[in-house]
């Protein structure tokens, strides 16, 4: 499928829906909105995923195209009213628009008005299905292995490292599988839950229902964590997920340099080894887990100091630790697998 993602003003820097689907997704992007930095190339700015060039809108993309993404979730999940023209523009050019917001495109009159009219397809990735109901406690019970990423903060690449060890795993010849629970991972793989969204009571048993589907298919199941245990705003779902998927094992991730909460700045961040302590005693009368291993961003360093990150978060985590994406994830798998 061709699809033109909308990042405006949020590339490349907050716009982890839009890179998630450039490095990991099977779509054809044929471009990314962004009025900042239009008349540039993907690749001007990362250069690890797939090239596209970057306009100001819809009206500036001349190939076809079959679906709008967008690719920028702000905190809240609000919808941008800036965003109108290029969403009307996609849908008159009968383009399907696939959105991860909490807010709901196909309750929008002029948006559903437009998709009848011309036959789109509104996809809120982050509604979800009628018969999600309370863990049953039972996520344990699959054949698979099940390995969680959980974080530091939220945005510090949870969604990526699932995703890269997963694949990476598979080209080793491993039995494994992505098990997604927000938008940017539903996107990639086609299905999953989006766990922000369920009601409370659900948060669990709508991690549990995705390990029971994939468990006893696959040896190793790889689960997108979301937001921190630390978290002022984010805090219940982590723990939903903890729960609900019952894993085995933690690869704690965490972005260099990051000292606060994002988006909660007089939240500072509490040191690596409050968070293996937390994570594991909070797992332990549910199912217990160890963080075995840790992913750091190091996005931005240089080559020097990158290496420098990696090895003192090592030896603040005590367990095996690397950035996947720059140096690979085979230190991970040799503990994880």
């Amino acid at each position: 499928m061709r699809v033109a993602i909308l990042a405006h003003e949020k590339f490349p820097e907050r716009a982890k829906t839009a890179l998630g689907v450039l490095r990991y997704a099977d779509y054809d992007v044929v471009a990314v909105l962004d009025r900042e930095t239009a008349g540039t190339r993907v690749n001007d700015h990362v250069h690890d995923v797939q090239d596209a060039p970057i306009v100001t809108g819809m009206d500036d993309v001349e190939a076809q195209v079959d679906a709008l993404l967008i690719g920028i979730a702000p905190i809240g999940g609000g919808f941008e009213e800036s965003w109108r023209p290029d969403v009307r523009t996609a849908l008159e050019r009968g383009c399907d628009v696939i959105s991860g917001l909490h807010y709901f495109l196909s309750e929008d009159e002029e948006f559903t008005a437009l998709a009848d009219e011309y036959d789109c397809e509104l996809w809120d990735v982050r509604e979800p299905h009628d018969d999600l109901t309370v863990s049953q406690g039972v996520a344990s019970e699959v054949d698979a292995e099940v390995i969680l990423t959980v974080g530091t903060d939220c945005s510090v690449g949870k969604m990526t490292v699932s995703m890269e060890l997963a694949r990476d795993a598979q080209e080793a010849g491993y039995d494994a599988a992505v098990i997604p629970t927000g938008q940017t991972g539903i996107m990639i793989e086609g299905w999953g839950n989006p766990v922000d969204r369920v009601i409370s009571d659900f948060t669990a048993g709508s991690v549990e229902e995705l390990i029971l589907e994939k468990g006893n298919d696959h040896d190793y199941l790889f689960v997108e964590g979301q937001g921190s245990i630390i978290h002022p705003a984010y805090s219940a779902v982590t723990c939903g997920i903890l729960h609900g998927a019952m894993p085995d094992k933690l690869v704690l991730c965490h972005a260099a340099g990051r000292e606060a909460v994002h988006g909660y700045e007089s939240f500072p961040l509490p040191s690596i080894s409050t968070y293996v302590d937390l994570y594991e005693q909070l797992a332990e009368p549910v199912a217990p887990a160890r963080v075995d291993a840790g992913a750091i961003n190091t996005y931005g360093l240089s080559e020097e100091d990158a290496q420098a990150t990696v090895e003192e978060y090592e030896a603040a985590l005590g367990a095996p630790a690397t950035d996947p994406v720059r140096y690979g994830t085979d230190e991970l798998l040799e503990v994880l697998l």
